[in-house]
């Protein structure tokens, strides 16, 4: 009985462990390995050293082992066993979903206890599974083999179940007989090198399969917590993704950080937009061809006057209006300029229409742009299409600027808003992109010069500069102060400055009248720098001018208006921005009027006797009237310096204007015949007055010699010739030749130049530079390049004429001797140290110098057409003039009537003497009576005269006294005066008719400037 037990129990033994065995083969298929083999020896030498020191066999290491035999071990129940072996089940299918292993396929039937188990064909290496920790190993127990009684037999069977007491330590018997125990599956491996070597034991092994594991170089197995497996990855990815939204969160916040700063850098300094020159629409550099608009209002208002400054005429439906306007009843209004190439645009610059009348201007607008003029793109701010803010009035510019360049061809203005009716002027910031050919705005200079625009500062430190590097040839000083009190700065360039040479003639050039007109005071600064470069350099012309002419350059004549002008900056200010004085003065237009005094004086037939035509005085009290702080200090300047030739530079137009700049008022009929019947009007005077009924009396005496000067400077501009586009505003007024009469152009009362023709020996003209006022620094270099012939040349024009000094017979020289010349009605006067210049076209000139005190002296000079003005000097000798003044001054300075004496009859002593007294009372009477006669048939013709004016025109009258030796002064009654305010000066009769100089026999003294006294009211 007990045999079959033991049988039994070693089958059922069997059993399990084959079941076991091919559960944990099956469920291990991802595995490489299907089992770990113990290795022999290993267990072996465990086996022995158990059974020598009577300890447990274990597969632990031997701390392990160590522990486990201090510890007490603690009885298992089967429930325990059961939830152990659950726990695990759950445990291994967790682990096997997670690996994506494949399922394991049916428990098979366990095999029967006879028949020896196949050992399981190896199956498809599976994927090498995810390192984990190596599961809790177990230990081999083996049976006791010395206990032989049944009892003890089952009470182990009992215990291996599990519901029996704990296993005590097995002893493997030792013997040469023993072998070591092979555990099932063993004896066919994986790699299909089968155990030849059969082992047979009657000792029962307990195998519990462990799972495999990747093999490392540490200990194969380890404990491993399947339990917290699910739970410890998601802890693991929860960290991982707190970590990532930590880090995600780092970043943004460092972004934003440094995004904040970026901000504040910006607001602190805005970013520096891209600034552009002018396409040229206000200096005509871009033809009216590259203009074009959707419609015009008037056949005036066309595209090609939409540029920035353009004036229009007084007359609004003239061709020629103050802007571009567009047809109201359109409803698409756009202003297109084309740049016939690619550029960078910038920005635009818009104003309202020049008018007096109305208030027209564009309150808002897009802008588009295109490369085909077919397909247009609208500028966009990044949220929608950019609508840009226009003017608030129709002077000032305003500018709309890009937040980045825009590279297109044509672009458009697209008016959205419009106050009044749709007018506009505009100008288009472009810089020009690099390429192979040179555009308009890039010009390289050939000389090395400043080009850029001086405040009042920086043009006081560049005339230190040239100062200090040509000191021998230059000089600074001041002409006066402004209203502000700022220094008017003058350079003299001359080999011996601060001298005036006898025989050197003094030039000057003036700029900046109006302070808004900058080109002209850049070309002065430009021209200091030449002049003084090229002098160094040995440049054989400019040494010829700076030893040959004292040449005064003043670059602003009115710094205070400058100074606003250049804070407004290029192409910003108005037409009117800074062209008046800080007192309200044109400064041009500020100066006394002489014209008037000279037609009054010519009218009345007082020139040159009465009324000199050249130097034309008047008194300070003019002076202290309605002129201007810089005026007078420019009046004094020219009194100071003897000038011979100048021009002031001024802008808005492109040509030069020589004077008169006033046009001469026509004369009234009365006017007209006051001298026609005096004998001693000859033609010319007649001929004179004719013109000027017809209104066409501007030229002055000297009109050939002022348009060869304006011709000289104007044929050696660059394009100052180039008319067939019409002027700036309107029509070319100077018939191709890029010259004109300021009086038939634009006429002025009290201009320099008058002032200056009349008051002084100084021919001065007034050239105008351009359409812009006040270029971009860009457009500096062209500028000068058109120019710098020109001012040159112009220099050169001082030595035309004759040229001389006037001296006593003992050599010495005769200051403010008059220089007359035959057929010119205008005389010049010798300066300080005798010598004289008298600008004279080529040709032959009887030339006559008279002073007070000497006889005059005629001369025959000849000026040719070489350079170099003709030397014609005089030598004056004494005369008895002084004698004749006294005489004149003890007579009350009255013209003295010469009385021829009586014939007187020599008698004998036999004649009584009362009959040569009775003879000589009756001739007396009789010469009286005949007298008298006379004057009542010449009172009687005045009145018949007097009445026939009345009936026509009302005559102006005034109360006069003939005096006689026996009549009573004759009272004409008064009327509404109506003479003009210098009439008072030279009291004549209205009414008469006969030349007031009749009585006068100027054939019995030499003629000479008469001397008189005056006053002006």
């Amino acid at each position: 009985m007990r045999a079959e037990v033991l049988v039994v129990w070693v089958a059922l033994t069997l059993c399990c462990a084959l079941v076991c065995a091919r559960e944990d083969v099956k469920e291990n298929k991802l595995s490489r390995d299907q089992t770990r083999v113990r290795e022999t020896r290993g267990l072996v030498e465990h086996r022995r050293q158990g059974e020598e020191g009577g300890v447990e066999m274990s597969d632990e290491p031997a701390e392990v082992v160590e522990e486990e035999r201090t510890k007490p071990k603690k009885k298992k129940t089967a429930e325990e066993i059961e939830a152990a072996r659950a726990k695990k089940a759950a445990v291994k299918e967790a682990k096997a979903k997670k690996q994506k292993a494949p399922k394991p396929t049916k428990k098979p039937k366990a095999p029967k206890a006879t028949k020896k188990p196949k050992a399981p064909k190896p199956t498809k290496k599976p994927k090498t599974p995810k390192a984990t920790k190596t599961p809790k190993s177990t230990t081999t127990v083996l049976p006791d083999t010395r206990r032989s009684s049944v009892d003890e037999e089952e009470e182990r069977l009992l215990i291996e179940l599990g519901w029996g007491t704990l296993i005590r330590p097995a002893v493997t018997p030792k013997g040469p007989a023993w072998e070591e125990p092979v555990e099932p599956g063993l004896d066919v491996m994986p790699g299909g090198y089968p155990d030849k070597k059969k082992v047979t034991t009657t000792e029962v092994i307990m195998y519990i399969p462990e799972d495999t594991t990747v093999p490392y170089v540490g200990p194969w197995y380890e404990e491993y917590d399947y339990a917290d497996l699910a739970a410890k990855k998601q802890e693991e990815e929860e960290e991982i993704a707190r970590k990532e939204k930590a880090e995600k969160a780092e970043r943004l916040k460092k972004k934003w950080e440094e995004e904040e700063e970026e901000r504040l850098k910006q607001i602190s300094v805005p970013v520096e937009i891209k600034m552009c020159p002018p396409l040229g629409l206000e200096s005509h550099r871009v033809e009216d061809d590259q203009l074009l608009a959707s419609s015009q209002s008037h056949h005036g208002f066309t595209a090609q006057r939409g540029r920035l400054n353009m004036q229009g005429t007084d007359n609004e439906d003239d061709l020629y209006g103050g802007a571009w306007c567009a047809e109201p009843e359109e409803n698409n209004h756009w202003f297109e300029v084309d740049a016939r190439r690619e550029v960078e645009f910038t920005g635009v610059i818009t104003q309202g229409r020049n008018s007096d009348q109305l208030e027209d201007f564009v309150s808002s607008y897009f802008v588009a742009f295109s490369n085909d003029s077919r397909d247009w793109t609208t500028l966009h701010d990044g949220y929608a299409e950019w609508l840009f803010y226009g003017n608030v009035d129709k002077d000032t510019p305003v500018l709309g600027q890009f937040a980045t360049p825009v590279v297109a061809r044509y672009v458009r203005i697209l008016p959205q808003s419009w106050n009044g009716s749709l007018c506009l002027r505009a100008e288009v910031l472009a810089c020009q992109l690099p390429s192979s050919y040179r555009s308009e705005n890039e010009v390289t200079p050939s000389d090395d010069l400043d080009f850029r625009h001086h405040n009042y500062k920086e043009m006081r430190q560049m005339m230190k500069v040239i100062n200090e590097e040509c000191p021998n040839i230059t000089r600074i000083y001041n002409i006066g102060k402004s209203s502000q009190g700022l220094k008017m700065y003058a350079m003299e360039i001359s080999d011996n400055p601060g001298e005036h040479e006898t025989g050197e003639p003094e030039f000057r050039y003036t700029a900046g009248l109006h302070g808004n007109e900058a080109l002209g005071r850049e070309l002065l600064l430009l021209l200091m720098q030449f002049l003084c470069k090229e002098y160094k350099d040995e440049n054989p012309r400019v040494r010829r001018l700076v030893e040959g002419v004292r040449i005064h350059l003043v670059p602003s004549l009115n710094p205070d208006a400058y100074e606003l002008a250049y804070e407004m900056g290029s192409e910003m200010g108005n037409w009117a921005l800074g062209h008046w004085t800080e007192e309200g003065y044109d400064i041009f237009q500020n100066f006394p009027d002489l014209n008037s005094i000279l037609w009054g004086a010519e009218d009345r037939g007082w020139v040159p006797r009465i009324v000199p035509n050249h130097h034309i005085p008047f008194t300070e009290d003019v002076l202290n009237g309605s002129f201007a702080t810089e005026t007078k200090s420019i009046i004094t300047w020219m009194e100071r310096n003897s000038f011979v030739l100048g021009a002031n530079l001024q802008g808005g137009e492109k040509l030069v204007a020589y004077p008169f700049d006033m046009q001469r008022p026509s004369a009234s009929f009365t006017d007209s015949r006051r001298w026609r019947g005096n004998g001693e009007m000859n033609e010319e005077t007649w001929a004179r007055i004719q013109r000027q009924n017809e209104g066409s009396l501007r030229e002055t005496p000297d009109d050939a010699m002022f348009r060869w000067l304006a011709m000289s400077y104007a044929h050696s501009h660059l394009t100052m010739t180039e008319t067939y586009r019409g002027s700036c505003h309107g029509d070319d007024v100077t018939g191709g030749q890029g010259i004109t009469n300021r009086a038939s152009w634009d006429p002025v009362v009290g201009s320099m130049n008058d002032f200056s023709y009349l008051h002084t020996n100084c021919f001065e003209l007034s050239v105008f530079l351009g359409c812009d006022k006040f270029p971009h620094e860009s457009e500096l270099p062209l500028e000068w390049e058109n120019n710098r012939e020109a001012l040159l040349s112009f220099i050169e024009q001082v030595h035309r004429g004759i040229k001389g000094v006037v001296r006593d017979v003992e050599g010495s020289p005769l200051p403010n001797a008059t220089i007359s010349v035959d057929g010119i009605r205008h005389d010049v006067k010798t300066a300080l140290g005798g010598d004289y210049w008298r600008l004279l076209n080529p040709g032959e000139y009887r030339v006559t110098a008279k002073v007070d005190g000497y006889t005059p002296q005629t001369r025959l000079c000849m000026v040719g057409y070489d350079s170099g003005a003709t030397s014609c000097s005089f030598t004056l000798a004494k005369s008895n003039w002084d004698r004749i003044k006294q005489i004149m001054a003890l007579s009350g300075k009255k013209p003295i009537r010469l009385v021829t004496k009586a014939n007187v009859v020599r008698t004998t002593a036999a004649t009584s003497p009362a009959t040569t007294t009775v003879d000589s009372h009756a001739s007396g009477q009789k010469a009286e009576r005949l007298r008298r006669l006379r004057i009542i048939r010449l009172r009687r013709l005045r009145q018949q005269r007097l009445q026939t004016g009345l009936s026509i025109t009302p005559a102006t009258t005034t109360t006069t006294t003939t005096t006689t030796t026996t009549t009573a002064p004759t009272a004409i009654p008064e009327t509404e005066r109506t003479t003009s305010w210098y009439d008072s000066w030279f009291p004549v009769d209205s009414w008469m008719t006969e030349n007031p100089f009749d009585s006068v026999n100027f054939d019995s003294v030499p003629t000479q400037d008469y001397p008189f006294e005056y006053t002006i009211d």
